[in-house]
């Protein structure tokens, strides 16, 4: 468990500075420079992710669940899915769908962490889902409260971006029902 919670302190730790503490970006950028500040952040994502990925298969393991949802919870969290991998996309294809979102990427982490704990009842789901979920929704509204970020450089908008992370996005969840789930985290999402 320790490993678990050790990445996930390090994940958030380093994905809220922006929200903890605003200055320490500026002033780490300042002292060492842009490229190795952010070789830095993805230095510490990395290993976040690592001690993630390691800890919770055994801190799932370790205790039972808190609660058992029903069969219809399941499936009701198979189709909140269904949008996820569109809204992902979408953050990266400028169009209506990130017009309308405004922070896709935020939007699909929310739905997709929410989906999650309808499904999931033990200690480690609760912990995993519920970071991520409480991480999208300060992130979004620490966003609304501070000055716009200078745009991402990406692709330019284009009138077929929408249908592109339409078509795509469906197409990956449709692998990760069909066998990628399965395959990546041990658990059918229909089984």
């Amino acid at each position: 468990m320790t490993t678990f919670v050790l990445g996930l302190v390090l994940f958030f730790g380093i994905h809220l500075v922006q929200v903890l503490a605003p200055g320490l970006r500026a002033r780490g950028v300042a002292a060492i420079g842009l490229l190795p500040w952010k070789g830095l952040y993805a230095l510490l994502s990395i290993a976040g992710v690592v001690l993630i990925v390691q800890g919770f298969p055994p801190a799932r393991a370790a205790y039972p669940p808190l609660y058992v949802t029903p069969a219809w919870l399941h499936l009701m969290a198979v189709v909140l899915l269904v949008p996820v991998f569109p809204m992902v996309l979408a953050a990266y294809l400028p169009g209506r769908i990130q017009s309308v979102l405004k922070h896709p990427m935020l939007a699909a982490t929310k739905l997709w962490a929410f989906a999650h704990l309808l499904a999931n009842g033990r200690p480690a789901d609760l912990a995993l889902f519920g970071a991520f979920l409480a991480w999208a929704v300060v992130l979004r509204i620490s966003m609304k409260r501070r000055p716009p970020a200078p745009p991402v450089p990406g692709l330019p908008p284009g009138r077929w971006n929408d249908a592109i992370a339409v078509g795509f996005g469906l197409a990956l969840y449709a692998a990760f029902v069909a066998a990628l789930h399965l395959r990546l985290f041990g658990v059918a999402p229909l089984g």
